[in-house]
């Protein structure tokens, strides 16, 4: 299980940046598009090299960080910007 939690929260870091840039982005763009799915690949080599397979009880577990890491980078990117203006 400790595996589990290694990945997500590796997945939960890699994805701030992503949500960050998401935020500055409009919907369904390119930029948009590439901000949701370009961290994908690295989610996936991060669970690999924590040698966790993607079963059903892994998976809520690293939807849940990825999701969190996109919803969080998009918060701090919003308070900056509030916080800036």
């Amino acid at each position: 299980m400790n595996q589990v939690l290694l990945a997500a929260l590796g997945t939960f870091v890699v994805n701030l940046p992503f949500g960050w840039m998401r935020e500055s982005t409009r919907k369904f763009s390119v930029g948009w598009f590439l901000a949701v799915h370009a961290p994908v690949p690295m989610v996936m080599l991060i669970r690999r090299a924590a040698g966790v397979s993607l079963g059903w009880r892994t998976l809520p577990a690293l939807l849940l960080s990825y999701f969190l890491g996109q919803a969080v980078g998009a918060r701090v990117r919003r308070r900056r910007d509030a916080a800036g203006s």
